[in-house]
């Protein structure tokens, strides 16, 4: 896994190999914090 995060912006970036195999649980987090991005977002341009 390799993965990237820019402090002081709402971005990161993740990749994971495919010989690794990471199941829909395993990145449930990235989306969840992908999420609450969005929300953020949304909340500051209302």
């Amino acid at each position: 896994v390799a993965g990237i995060r820019i402090k002081g912006k709402d971005c990161f970036s993740v990749q994971y190999h495919p010989e690794a195999s990471p199941g829909p649980h395993d990145a449930e987090y990235l989306f969840d914090q992908f999420i609450e991005s969005l929300k953020k977002s949304k909340m500051v341009k209302a």
